[in-house]
Order: C-alpha cells, then structure tokens, then sequence
C-alpha cells in the first residue's frame, strides 16, 4: 500500500508519513496501527506499546528509561510523539483526600535539608503520608524514606490519620536502621508530624528535626516523588478488598519492588 501511494506522489525520492496520509486518507494514528507505518517507526512502537501494556502508568519519560535499559536510545521527545499519537499517554488521577493539616499551634521547625549534600545513607530520612482507596474506606499510607538511598525504611498503613500512624513508620525505621549523629528527619508541617509524641521520639534518638517551609511542596519533593511512583505503579493498578489485602499487596512493592 505503501509503495502504491509513493508512486502516486512521485518517484524522485521517500515519501513522508504526512504524504502517505494524505493519499491513502488516513490519520497518522490509523496509518501506524494499519500496519503501513514508515519501517524505522514499527519496532518501536511496538516496544513503546509492550512497555505501556505492561507498566500502563508509565509515561514518556519513564519509558524512554525503559527503553534506554533494553539497549534501545531514543530521544523522549519522540517517545512523547508516538505515545500521543497512539494514545498511551497515561491519564493522572488527582488527588481529592487531604492529608496534611498544618493549621495547629504545635511548634514547627526550620527546613534544615534544603542545601544539605548527601554523601551517604543515614543523613537524612523524608517522610510524608498519602490515602489509599479501598472498596468501601479510604486508608493512610505513612512512609520513611532514606533520602540518600530513595528506599522505603519504614511504612505504616491505618485508617486513622493521626500521630500514631506516623509514629508507626518512624518506629519500623528506628529499629532497622542505626541512627549515626547528625541524622536529619525531614517531613511537612502536619500535625501528626509536629505532635508532641512525634517530635519527642526523633528527639529521644538524637535525630534532628526538619520541616517545610510554608506553601512551599517542593521542600519535600524526594517524598512526593515516591508516593507518586507507589500510586501510579501499585495502588491505581490495584483494587484491594480491605485494608489487609492492601496492607499485603503494598508491603511487597515496598520492601521487594
């Protein structure tokens, strides 16, 4: 078909993608996906495609990694242009349960990690807490993350937003990990955060306390990072019965995944 519609035009050399549309009346899209896309173009679609069956929640960026670690080197930009032209660009869920409530008269703390260079693991842990939907109920997820390291020390799921639900994850960080002087906790400015059982046990281990500056969410963005890869790879591909099935299911993506 191809070949027909490049004799149609002219013989003088390639006919483009956009030429071959305009004769053969099809979208680029349908042009591609009738099996008549340009050669150079075909096997990666159809390696972008795998990758987005597979890992649906991924984007341009993500798969252009993927795509990178299978030997294949290819600028995002084009990824972008094949995903979007084939439809598999993901669609973001947005967030509608709020989880940090700064408006207390706890006392808060300066941000202490904002220039602080990492050179190695125990320097700095991020914490941060999101909601987790189940059938009938919203869940909390809290989560410790080593900075340095980007992985998950500690975790606590509970259907109570509160300082015990923090206190939980901070407590299974505390006993896996040793606490080396100069360790800093950073976190947003929350209430189960700045509580007085919260603080009083970083400040029984020495840990230093840190916090976001006001309206700023960027101050926590190793935090926020994580949650968005946990939503997007384990919990929106998920429809978890009660909260031990999410409590199963979301124990193996932190500690193995």
């Amino acid at each position: 078909m191809i070949e027909l519609a490049c004799e149609t035009l002219d013989n003088d050399g390639p006919l483009s993608a956009s030429g071959i549309c305009r004769v053969l009346s099809l979208s680029r899209c349908g042009l591609y996906r009738s099996g008549c896309g340009l050669p150079e173009d075909l096997d990666l679609r159809d390696e972008i495609q795998q990758i987005a069956v597979e890992m649906p929640c991924y984007g341009y960026r993500r798969i252009s990694k993927e795509l990178a670690r299978q030997g294949r080197l290819v600028n995002h930009k084009r990824v972008l242009r094949l995903m979007r032209e084939d439809n598999l660009l993901c669609l973001r869920k947005r967030k509608f349960v709020t989880t940090t409530d700064s408006e207390h008269s706890l006392p808060v703390y300066p941000n202490l990690a904002r220039d602080l260079l990492l050179e190695g693991t125990n320097r700095l842990w991020v914490a941060d807490i999101t909601y987790v939907r189940l059938r009938r109920e919203f869940v909390y997820l809290a989560v410790v993350l080593d900075a340095f390291s980007r992985r998950c020390i500690g975790w606590n799921l509970g259907r109570r937003l509160d300082d015990a639900l923090t206190a939980g994850a901070l407590e299974m960080a505390l006993d896996g990990r040793a606490v080396r002087c100069g360790l800093i906790h950073h976190s947003d400015r929350g209430v189960q955060y700045a509580s007085r059982a919260y603080t009083g046990l970083l400040c029984a281990h020495g840990i230093a306390i840190s916090m976001s500056r006001s309206g700023n969410p960027y101050d926590n963005a190793k935090a926020e990072s994580f949650i968005k890869t946990l939503k997007y790879e384990e919990v929106y591909l998920s429809e978890y019965l009660d909260i031990d099935d999410a409590r199963e299911s979301i124990g193996y993506f932190l500690e193995q995944v």
